[in-house]
């Protein structure tokens, strides 16, 4: 039986499996990769990717709110499951 998956826990599974190292300075690309894995994914259904979007927009607009610098990773992380989301045709 599959498992619910939480944003941290999608995160912190595609950070152990990403290449150690200095950035590689291809950032879009790297979205992409990885994008297109979690699209692939069938563990992770339509819903956890809608509730990973809504919480950390969520996030985003606290930190945005306090003034504070938001944080490229969670940007990157925005951009890649809107992109996963889109690979498996659920609209953003």
């Amino acid at each position: 039986m599959l498992t619910k998956l939480d944003s941290s826990e999608i995160a912190s599974a595609l950070c152990a499996r990403e290449r150690p190292g200095p950035k590689r300075g291809l950032m879009k690309q790297d979205i992409g990769a990885v994008a297109h894995r979690l699209a692939d994914d069938q563990r992770i259904s339509d819903y956890d990717f809608w509730r990973a979007l809504k919480n950390l927009n969520n996030e985003i607009y606290r930190i945005a709110d306090d003034r504070q610098p938001i944080p490229m990773e969670m940007i990157r992380w925005r951009a890649i499951i809107k992109q996963a989301r889109s690979r498996r045709g659920v609209p953003c």
